[in-house]
C-alpha cells in the first residue's frame, strides 16, 4: 500500500506539470496561481484537522516562527519559482532542475548537520551535474537561462522544504505542518500576488488544452480546480499516507518517478519531446537523484512522521 500511495502521488504531480503549463499560459499570473494552490491546501488541511486532530492548532511561538519561515521560503517561493520556470522551460526539464534538491539536501545534511552519508553521494553529484549538462545542451544555448535560474531557485526552495519539514514533522503531525506552513504561504501571497487585479471573468474564459488536445477548450476554472485539488492537496495527502508504510528514503525514491511521469505526460499531451542524447542525460540525472536519496542514512519512521494517531483513525 505504501508504494501504491507514493506512486499515485507521483502520477498526480506528474500530470499537474502539464496542467500548470496550461493555467499559466492562460493569463493567470504564477504568483496568483501559487496563492490558489497554497490557500486551497491550507483550507482542506485545516478542515481535516478540525475533525481529526484539533490539538494540531496549538503551537508554541518558536514552532510558529519556524513554520512561517518554512511556509514562505519552502512553499511560497517553491510554488512560484516552479510556475515561473515552467513558463520558460519544458515541464520535464523544470522538474529535473527542481529535484536536484535531493542532492542539495544530502550535501547540506553532511556538511552542516554532520549527518553520515554513504560514498555514493559523490557518484550522485557527478551523475546529476553531468546529466544536466547533457539535458540542457549548454553548447547550443537553447534553454532559456532565466527559466534555468528559476528552476534552480525551485530546487533551493524544495531543499528548504525537505530540511525544514523533516525537522518540524518530528514535533507534530505532518498534516499539522502542512496546515501551518501552507497558511503562512497563503498570507505571504495575499500580500504580494496582486490577486486584487484579477478579473473574475478570466475564470470563465475558454482555454485550449494545447498540444494534442488543442481542439478541446474548457473554462479556466476547471484546470485551476484540478491544479488545486488533484495537483496540490491530493498528491500531498497520498505522499503522507505512503509514509505510514515506507521509510522516508523509500518514499523519496518512489517520488522521483514524478519526473518520468511528467516527461511522459508532457510528451503525450503537449508534444514536448527530448532529443535522444537528452533522454540519456535525463536518465543519468534520475540515477543521480536516486543515489543521492539513498545516500543519507535511513531513519526509523515513527507515527509522527506521517500522521498522528487520531488522524490515522479518521482515515480508517
Amino acid at each position: 500500500m505504501g508504494y501504491f500511495y507514493a506512486l499515485l502521488a507521483a502520477v498526480l504531480f506528474g500530470v499537474n506539470g502539464s496542467v500548470t503549463r496550461i493555467v499559466v499560459d492562460s493569463g493567470l499570473d504564477p504568483a496568483q496561481l501559487t496563492l490558489f494552490r497554497v490557500a486551497s491546501t491550507a483550507v482542506i488541511a485545516g478542515i481535516y484537522l478540525l475533525f481529526a486532530n484539533r490539538r494540531a492548532f496549538r503551537v508554541t511561538p518558536r514552532q510558529l516562527l519556524a513554520l512561517i519561515l518554512l511556509g514562505i521560503f519552502g512553499i511560497a517561493m517553491l510554488q512560484w519559482t516552479y510556475a515561473m520556470a515552467i513558463q520558460r522551460l519544458p515541464v520535464g526539464i523544470t522538474l529535473l532542475l527542481e529535484y536536484t534538491a535531493v542532492l542539495i539536501v544530502a550535501v547540506v545534511a553532511w556538511a552542516f548537520f554532520k549527518e553520515q552519508v554513504k560514498a555514493r553521494l559523490w557518484v550522485a553529484i557527478a551523475c546529476v551535474l553531468g546529466g544536466l549538462v547533457v539535458v540542457a545542451q549548454i553548447w547550443t544555448a537553447e534553454l532559456d537561462p532565466v527559466g534555468v535560474l528559476f528552476g534552480l531557485g525551485a530546487a533551493a526552495s524544495l531543499s528548504i522544504y525537505f530540511l525544514g519539514g523533516e525537522r518540524e514533522v518530528g514535533k507534530s503531525s505532518a498534516m499539522a505542518v502542512a496546515f501551518w506552513a501552507m497558511s503562512s504561504a497563503t498570507v505571504f501571497w495575499l500580500l504580494f500576488s496582486g490577486w486584487w487585479n484579477l478579473d473574475p471573468a478570466l475564470f470563465t474564459d475558454a482555454v485550449s488544452l494545447q498540444g494534442n488536445l488543442a481542439h478541446v477548450e474548457l473554462p479556466l476554472w476547471i484546470p485551476l480546480a484540478w491544479n488545486m485539488l488533484l495537483g496540490s492537496f491530493a498528491p500531498f495527502f497520498f505522499s503522507l499516507l505512503a509514509l505510514r508504510y515506507l521509510s522516508a528514503t523509500a518514499a523519496g525514491v518512489v517520488a522521483t518517478a514524478e519526473i518520468i511521469f511528467a516527461f511522459v505526460f508532457a510528451w503525450l499531451w503537449l508534444g514536448e519531446g527530448l532529443a535522444g542524447v537528452q533522454v540519456l542525460g535525463a536518465a543519468v540525472v534520475l540515477i543521480g537523484i536516486v543515489l543521492a536519496q539513498t545516500a543519507r542514512k535511513d531513519k526509523v519512521v515513527d507515527a509522527n512522521l506521517a500522521l498522528s494517531d487520531s488522524e490515522t483513525r479518521a482515515i480508517a
